[in-house]
């Protein structure tokens, strides 16, 4: 079966808004004053990247609102400039926008694809699907950018996954800080994710959910 998703527009809009006439849970992070956070409904146990020079290092840009700026903490790609990252919720969730920061360096990436409620990616597969949206990344950004989804895609969210296919300009990605915000809801059912099949080969399936992390494509 081909992949499928729900649109394929480049969105360069950063400017956002917030309704709060709904019924639902939603919270602001403890003293940072980061509104409709979605940070405490991270898996972060559960988050996985490949291609990561330094293993793991993708659950330590989950970092708390005010710990954005940090640089110390990041993940640095290593075979070349691609990362593809898998980022869990122990909620339902109904996204509101998204804050990458990759430094202000030609490391960070400059474009990203975002798949909602999709576990089986990875880099022989991502090109040939259709992302739920993807952006152009602000360049030379001082601080972490808030690019806003089309809220009407990205309801009932239960995974993500971000492709970062390159940079401005430099041999490694580097990423600082991925941060979310939202609304959510507990689940009401165990948290399984569709998985849509391209070939029925194992082989085209390399994610950690299949075999140890590592960078499946080969230039």
């Amino acid at each position: 079966m081909s992949c499928h998703g729900e649109a394929n527009e480049d969105d360069h809009s950063h400017s956002h808004s917030h309704s709060h006439s709904h019924d639902h849970s939603h919270d602001a992070e403890a003293d940072t004053g980061l509104a409709d956070s979605l940070h405490r409904q991270l898996n972060i146990d559960e988050a996985w990247c490949l291609n990561e020079q330094t293993p793991d290092s993708i659950k330590t840009i989950f970092k708390p609102w005010h710990e954005r700026l940090d640089t110390l903490r990041i993940v640095r790609s290593d075979a070349d400039e691609e990362l593809l990252v898998f980022v869990p919720f122990t909620a339902m969730i109904k996204l509101r926008s998204i804050y990458i920061w990759g430094g202000g360096s030609r490391s960070a990436p400059s474009e990203v694809s975002v798949f909602a409620n999709r576990d089986d990616l990875d880099f022989d597969t991502v090109g040939e699907c259709t992302p739920t949206q993807k952006w152009a990344l602000i360049d030379q950004a001082r601080e972490p950018v808030e690019y806003p989804v089309r809220a009407t895609k990205f309801n009932n969210v239960r995974c993500l996954t971000l492709y970062f296919p390159t940079n401005f300009g430099d041999p490694e990605t580097v990423l600082h800080f991925l941060a979310f915000r939202g609304e959510w809801t507990k689940f009401t059912d165990a948290p399984v994710v569709s998985i849509y099949e391209l070939n029925p080969r194992a082989a085209d399936h390399k994610t950690p959910a299949s075999e140890s992390m590592g960078h499946s494509h080969i230039s």
